[in-house]
Parts: C-alpha cells; structure tokens; sequence
C-alpha cells in the first residue's frame, strides 16, 4: 500500500526543506529506491539512487555555496507531484552574479518521491549537476 496524497506532499515539502538545509541524509530518505531525475529541456535522465547520490553530494559541496539567493516565486500542485519555481542567483567566478530560472517538480511515488522533472539551462544544470550530468543518459 502506498503513501496519501497528503503524506506525499508532506514528504516533497520534507525534501525541499532537507535540499535547502543542505541535509543529504534526509534528502535521500524522501526518495523511493529506484529515483529518476529528468533534465528539460536537455532530455536526459539521471537513474538509480547511486547516481542521485552522486548528484546530491556535489549539489550540497560545490552548487550550494556558489548560491548569492534564491527566491521561491510559486508553488503548484498536480497528481503527479508538486511543482515549485524558482530564481537562484549564482555566483559565477569571472562574470559575477547571475540570476537562472529553475522549476522542479517533485514526482509522487508509492512510498515517497519517485524522482523530480527540472527545467533549466543546460549550462545551470551542468552547474547544478556537476559529475552526475556524465551519468545521465537521453530520454528514450
């Protein structure tokens, strides 16, 4: 049997405030075992929590510190996940701040979240990936 819907919401507003805290190990715990990240518009996927695990290290070393602010600008919520938008503003070393556009929706699953659908430029998310791009493979 799997979770409510008001348990999954619970537990994607769990992930984003473990994402935001910089908390890998509650981070993890949000995800069902076999997660799958999606990369729009690039149309790649990253699969397997091994690889989600490599993503998030780098995202809570390297991308997080690299982070001047963020702002939340809306938040949604569908049958398939809830979605939230964001502006993060980077500091880019030689070209200072700058401000990229990300949403990402965090995808319901049974237990917990199956994964998350993120919309991005190639070059954020390359940033935001790091050596867990090389992991990922085109959506078939």
């Amino acid at each position: 049997m799997g979770s409510s819907r008001e348990d999954l919401i619970a537990i994607a507003h769990r992930h984003a405030a473990a994402e935001a805290n910089g908390d890998l190990a509650t981070t993890l715990s949000t995800l069902d075992p076999d997660p799958v990240y999606e990369f729009e518009p690039a149309g790649l996927l990253l699969r397997g929590l091994p690889a989600v695990k490599v993503y998030y290290e780098h995202f809570f070393k390297t991308f997080q510190p690299m982070i001047a602010s963020y702002e939340k600008r809306a938040e949604w919520l569908t049958d398939e996940g809830l979605g939230e938008e964001y502006w993060i503003d980077l500091r880019a070393p030689g070209r200072g701040i700058e401000r990229n556009a990300v949403i990402g929706i965090l995808l319901f699953g049974k237990q917990g979240l199956r994964g998350e659908r993120l919309y991005a430029s190639d070059r954020m998310l390359r940033t935001m990936f790091g050596p867990a791009w090389d992991l990922a493979e085109p959506i078939a």
